[in-house]
This record gives C-alpha cells, structure tokens and sequence, in this order.
C-alpha cells in the first residue's frame, strides 16, 4: 500500500501561504542541453529573437502578459497532490477542476473538497470529467458515484458535477463497443485545476498514481487574468455537456441528464448540430483577439513574460480552429530558420507517437544538441496490462525506433538524441511510470529555456483529432522563470538514460507480429495510442 502525506492546511489560511516543501530528486546525472554551446557572434537582440516567435504566435492564440514570478513549477506528484489540497482549503469563491478522471477510490480528495465547502458558504465547486471514463465502471464504484454524493450534501446551486461525451459515438457504434475500448473516439483530456485566481495547468489526472509514482509536469499560474481565461473554457465545455444528478435509488447512485439550459442538443440526440453550437461557441474563446496589432508589442517594464493559452477542441469545431497544433507548428517552423542554428529543444511524450508533422518540424529544426524523453517500456503505462493494452510499451519501442532511423536519414542523428526515462520498474516496488509531455527551447546558445510548452496533450493524431486538449506556451525573458523551466526539464533527465540503435536490435528490445497487429487494432479504434 502506498501511504500519502496529508498536508494540513487551516481552511481560513489564504492561497499564497500555501507552500508546500519542495521535494528534490536524486543529483542530476546529465544535462538535456550542453553549457558550452558556442555563444553567437549574431549582434541579434534576445528581444528580437524572441519577437520571431511572439509575432507569429500573437495571430495564432489570446496572449496574457505577467510577470515571471507568477509561475510556479512544481516538480514531484506528492507536491502535487499536497499542493491542490492545499489551495482547495484556502479557496474563498470558487474551485473548477477539469480531468480525465477522478479515481473511485479518492476519498481523501473528496474529503478535502468538503472541508472547504462547509468552511465557506459561498464557495462554489464546478468539475468536469469525461462521461465514457468516468462511468466506465457503473453500477460498481465510479467517478460519478464518488461525485454524486458532494450535490447531494451541499447543493446543486453549490455544486456542479459534468461529464462530457464524444459527439463521435453515437447509434450503432455506442451501442455495440465495449466499455473502455469506446474511449478510442474521443475524450475530455483538459486538465485544469482552478482554485479563486491561481489555476494549475498539467497533463496529470486525479488519481492515487498521479499524486505518488506517476510524473508528469504541473505549472501554477497566479493570474486573474489567465485563470479566468481558462475558467471560461471549463464552463463553456461544462454547458456542452451531461449533469451529474444523484439518485440513491439506482444501483450506480446517480444519473446522467442533459439540461434544458446547455447550449446545444445532447451529442447523442444531434450530434451534427451539437457540433454546430459548440463551433460557434468556442471559436470565439480561443482565438485571438480581432484587435491585436500585426506585430508584438514590446513587453513593459512591468512584464517580461508572454503566456498563450492553446486550445486543440477537433471534434468540436468545424472548420478546425484550434490552436495548439498551429502554435507548436509555428514554433519549429521559427527554429528552422538559420540564425537560430545555436538554439537547442528539448521535447518529451510518455507515449511516443508524435503527429506525422510534428517529427517532420523537430527533424526540420536548425537547431543543435536537441533532446527527445520518453518512457522506458519498463516506466511506460501499459506495461504488464493484460490484452492489447499490454502489447503497448513494445510498440512505443518501435515507434521510437522509427524516429531515430528517421534523424538519421536526415542527417540529424548526430545532433537529436533520444532518451528513455525509468525509475525502476512498472509494479515493482518504488517503480514509477512516467507521463510528462512539453518542449523547452533555449536560445542563443544559452542553456536555460526562453519557450515552453506545457498542457494535457500528447501531441499525438488522437490529440489532434479525438480528445478536447488545453495548456500553454510560455515565452519569457525572465531569468529566474528560466532557471526555474531549465531544473524541471534537467529534473526529467534524471532518470533517463541515452538510447540508439544498438539498444533496438537486443533481444527484450525486438517488436514481433503480435505489436504489430496491436497498432492495427489501436488505427482501427482511432488511432488512440
């Protein structure tokens, strides 16, 4: 059994004052960037060379401007956890979670929920799951039937529990699936954790894993501004989707009901005019303002960093207008150029399977001394899973595989290396899995990180096509903001080890017919790995 600290926090105590103890890893045994990369003789400002990026990302997402010490990194799923308990007992007016998921068995969280809720009368808790996920396992113990009970108790004026479902399947197809094989054609993947005007925004869910032996990345953002951005793309994905109603009298403790008030038709009932609604919705959230000007504005004394909120909602839109792929497209697209031959990125995936375009844009790149992380099969999810699912570690290899024959077709192999990330072994004892995903870029041959990227999204075809994604790109001239990204990337790096080919033609390492067949069936169910 694996026993989490519990961090007391006083339910009158304010946000700021929670400060959980930071929790360290082992030394560092190499760096995902060199120090004595070769200082430019360009006479090329650092403004401008960040203005490149900026300029072509301001047409892309809404931007918000601060300060680099109103983000905050935390490194480790204990500090995690301990830190969203925290701020759930100093929260004042509001708390808004977005996830995959809340495990089944999370009372404790649950527990922490309710303090807060009886502490202040005129707090208010809103939390949005995946309706596939989250009742997957019904009428035993789910998701929603841990939720249930908190409207019960406080209220559904106090307490609001959604659960979004794919406008995908329907008819047929939701009929005849199988539960958890469903979940191939779509998911809620937005993972925000908003408490007053601090949000936190990760790929990590709420689960036992994610708060002990599961790492992720986890940026905490004290902004009004960019918390209530991100607030009412909760809310406006909560309106478009079912409410959770507690009912004592059914087997599962609750039903799935679709108010009057949403802003659009059940998914189930008219999927092409639930997509209709939602478009118009949406697209006005997440693209930028019509009143930007054509070119970046110089950051004030005051700020000295860029934050741009993306947003990747496929299914829901149409024409497409997300803004994740875009923005990390246009990133790469910036490094191709030659004058930023001396820069270096870091980008990491716990499943790795890139977008087709994004390998072609990180093998593309002018860069030097770049870094891909990803799990070990032995840190990988599925490992030891029984069914296809356990089939999946081996095929991440292969994929991994490909992506190294594919740098050095192009020339790249001597200056983009690949490294797997383990910290023992998957159901071992102390054996973490890893599922952190991002890109840190440094400029100008510097070794701390300027850019970044951090959200839910795996950056995979599902991600790019299937499951409703949010997280940002963070563009800073601040020097402690850049220590800070340059220890979370180097931290990652702790625990990864170099690979090449001669590590791909081992015996443990060889791909055979069965993960082969398992791609497939996964191609076939959506492309969900």
């Amino acid at each position: 059994m694996i026993v989490r600290s519990t961090t007391r926090c006083a339910a009158s105590r304010r946000i700021q004052l929670c400060r959980p103890r930071n929790l360290h890893c082992k030394q560092r045994r190499y760096s995902t960037s060199t120090s004595s990369l070769a200082s430019s003789a360009s006479t090329t400002s650092p403004a401008s060379m960040l203005g490149a990026f900026t300029n072509e990302l301001d047409r892309i997402a809404p931007k918000f401007q601060i300060q680099g010490s109103q983000i905050n990194i935390i490194r480790s799923p204990a500090e995690f956890y301990e830190t969203l308990k925290c701020k759930i007992l100093g929260a004042e007016n509001r708390i808004f979670l977005s996830t995959l998921y809340i495990g089944k068995t999370e009372h404790e969280l649950i527990s922490t929920l309710q303090q807060a809720l009886r502490a202040k009368p005129q707090l208010k808790l809103s939390i949005l799951t995946d309706a596939l996920r989250g009742t997957r396992e019904s009428p035993e113990a789910s998701c929603a039937s841990l939720l249930a009970p908190l409207v019960s108790e406080f209220g559904a004026e106090r307490v609001e529990i959604r659960m979004y479902h794919t406008p995908n399947l329907t008819g047929l197809r939701k009929k005849y699936i199988p539960k958890r094989i469903n979940e191939g054609w779509g998911l809620q993947h937005m993972k925000l954790y908003g408490v007053d005007d601090e949000i936190i925004i990760s790929g990590a869910n709420l689960s036992s894993d994610y708060f002990t032996n599961r790492q992720d990345r986890y940026h905490v953002f004290s902004s009004k501004e960019i918390t209530g951005y991100f607030s009412k793309i909760h809310h406006a994905v909560s309106n478009l989707s079912f409410l959770v109603t507690p009912d004592p009298q059914l087997p599962a403790g609750y039903t799935l009901e679709w108010p009057s008030s949403n802003l659009a038709p059940s998914p189930l009932d008219d999927p092409a005019k639930y997509i209709f609604n939602a478009s118009r919705i949406l697209t006005s959230l997440i693209q930028p303002p019509s009143t930007y000007p054509s070119q970046s504005q110089t950051l004030s004394p005051k700020t000295n960093t860029t934050v741009y909120p993306l947003s990747q909602f496929t299914q829901l839109l149409t024409p497409d207008t997300s803004t994740e792929l875009p923005a990390i497209t246009s990133v790469l697209q910036t490094l191709s150029q030659p004058k930023f031959s001396t820069s270096s990125w870091t980008f990491t995936a716990g499943y790795f399977n890139p977008h087709p375009s994004l390998i072609s844009l990180l093998l593309s790149t002018s860069s030097k001394n770049n870094t891909v992380i990803t799990a070990s099969p032995w840190a990988n999810g599925f490992y030891g899973s029984k069914g296809v699912s356990g089939l999946l570690p081996a095929a991440y290899t292969l994929l991994s595989r490909r992506f190294l024959e594919a740098a050095s077709k192009s020339g790249r192999g001597s200056d983009i290396s690949l490294r797997e990330w383990r910290n023992s072994t998957v159901g071992e004892k102390d054996g973490w899995t890893y599922h952190a995903k991002g890109l840190w870029v440094s400029l100008e041959g510097e070794r701390e990180p300027s850019i970044s990227v951090v959200g839910s999204s795996n950056y995979t075809k599902r991600s790019y096509g299937l499951d409703l994604e949010v997280g940002t790109v963070i563009v800073t001239s601040d020097e402690g903001l850049k220590a800070r990204l340059g220890e979370e990337r180097d931290g990652l790096g702790v625990y990864a080890e170099k690979v090449g080919m001669d590590d791909f033609v081992k015996v443990e390492r060889r791909v055979g017919i069965r993960v082969r067949v398992a791609m497939w069936i996964v191609q076939l169910v959506g492309g969900a790995l």
